[in-house]
């Protein structure tokens, strides 16, 4: 029989030994009627078993003729105190040449890791599951706790609601404020979605038009302080200009590098993505969620997780399962695909001509620009040439330089080597395999930006980038110049 047959598949069981953990397992399968052959060495615990009607007999674990005793048996479970026994019946059952299905119980680490290389095919130690289950039952309390106050913001003083996300916001913050938005809207308070900066990536612009997630930029919406609440969702920088007053609402999965003065603060740095975080609200709201925002929030997580392949969670992995059968799945695959700007094909082909290869690692400079986000979608494209592990792209917009990295080199921190190499003269930030960098065009030269000198500003800034950027990587001392 394989070992890749569930065990809920199978019906011929053994528990060897019967303290409260295997009576309670043996219980369990007899209510759901499996046969269950009991082994144990306790002859009065034998006896009572056999009172309640279950097949039980007196046994030493540890003696090597256990492996008889259950030679016909499909799953065995071991799950006495003594570990030492538990080793020995792993040890015996293995010499014989069968696939039965090995479940031990372990007492620490190191018994768990000697378990497994006795032969068990799983080993569970009561003490982590104890753990994980007050662990859990103080999530879920919390979260609880969480959504009695949330509510009371948004019942007791919220006629009118501003919700603003990050600047030049992305898929994680748009989707989070929009889970938001139909929170306090289910609790009589109108909710408007403001932003920052401008919505620039081409995914982003077909996520919010094909939702039809409405968005105002803040630059022409009426001042915050008409607002009876204002809620920073996914926000990254909490210091936001012109709000004179104290924020009512924080919601993100990353830690603010200051202490946020809030009535309400959520920060979930456990979790990848703040729509999960949203998720688990609209769930314990007992709310279903619309498609549109369903799909925003499946669109988030799977955009912050890069499709589940970067720093996922358990609570993404089981947030992204509960909104799939809500979520549009067509809409989603256009969001996904959508077709490609004459601006980001320019600057694709001037990342291609410009690039500098050493080693694994690819560097370009775009030049001038008009949409810098499509240097992010640049620095992905590149990433697929072949021997390209990471790649950064940079180019010059409104006085400013603007560079973007991606990497699929599980060694590399991009986010950490771009702090490396800018944090003291620009402005950093992303994630492992994803950041991006703003620079003012003039801090490596002194020369004053003007229309005239805009060329020779990029000549002199193009070699200093260039240089801190590899060095950063580890690729010190390396020429400039062409790689093709």
């Amino acid at each position: 029989m394989s070992t890749e047959a569930t065990i809920s598949s199978m019906s011929a069981y053994a528990i060897l030994g019967c303290g409260s953990v295997g009576y309670a397992v043996a219980e369990e399968l007899v209510e759901e009627g499996r046969d269950v052959l009991i082994l144990d060495k306790d002859e009065s615990r034998v006896e009572s078993l056999r009172d309640q009607d279950l097949n039980a007999q007196q046994t030493d674990i540890s003696d090597e003729t256990v492996k008889t005793a259950v030679a016909d048996r499909e799953v065995v479970l071991i799950l006495a105190s003594d570990v030492e026994a538990n080793k020995a019946a792993v040890a015996a059952i293995r010499e014989q040449d069968n696939d039965q299905f090995i479940v031990a119980r372990a007492s620490d680490p190191v018994t768990e890791d000697e378990l497994d290389e006795l032969g068990a095919d799983a080993v569970i130690n009561p003490s982590e599951v104890i753990a994980n289950s007050a662990l859990r039952s103080l999530e879920s309390g919390e979260l609880e706790y969480k959504t009695d106050q949330l509510a009371a913001i948004l019942e007791s003083s919220a006629d009118s609601v501003a919700i603003l996300t990050q600047k030049n916001p992305d898929p994680d913050s748009i989707a989070s404020a929009a889970a938001l938005e139909a929170i306090a809207e289910s609790h009589d308070a109108e909710a408007d979605i403001l932003y920052d900066g401008d919505i620039g990536h081409q995914e982003n612009r077909a996520f919010v038009n094909v939702l039809g997630i409405k968005l105002t930029s803040e630059s022409k919406e009426q001042t915050l302080s008409a607002y009876d609440v204002i809620a920073l969702v996914d926000h990254a920088d909490f210091e936001t200009p012109g709000l004179d007053r104290t924020v009512d609402i924080v919601i993100d999965h990353c830690e603010p590098e200051e202490e946020i003065d809030a009535s309400f603060s959520d920060i979930r740095p456990s979790m990848s993505a703040t729509s999960t975080i949203l998720t688990k609200y609209l769930q314990e709201f007992d709310m279903s969620p619309t498609e549109v925002v369903a799909t925003a929030l499946l669109y988030g997580i799977r955009s912050e997780t890069f499709d589940f392949k970067r720093e996922t969670s358990p609570a993404d992995l089981t947030a992204a399962a509960y909104l799939y059968p809500f979520a549009d799945h067509d809409t989603l695959e256009q969001v996904e695909s959508p077709s490609m700007s004459p601006e980001t094909l320019d600057i694709l082909a001037e990342g291609i001509q410009n690039r500098e290869v050493q080693g694994s690692h690819l560097v370009s400079n775009a030049g001038f620009v008009r949409d810098r986000d499509a240097l992010g979608q640049a620095a992905q494209h590149l990433l697929k040439l072949e021997g390209i592990t990471t790649t950064a792209v940079f180019g010059i917009a409104d006085d400013r330089i603007y560079l973007s990295a991606r990497s699929k080199d599980v060694r590399i921190d991009i986010e950490k080597i771009l702090e490396d190499a800018f944090a003291d003269i620009g402005e950093t930030g992303g994630h492992s395999t994803q950041g991006d960098v703003e620079i003012p065009l003039g801090i490596f030269t002194g020369i004053e930006t003007t229309d005239g000198n805009r060329d020779t500003l990029l000549q002199l800034t193009e070699e200093a980038v260039r240089r801190k950027l590899l060095e950063a990587m580890g690729v010190e001392g390396a020429e400039s110049g062409n790689g093709n």
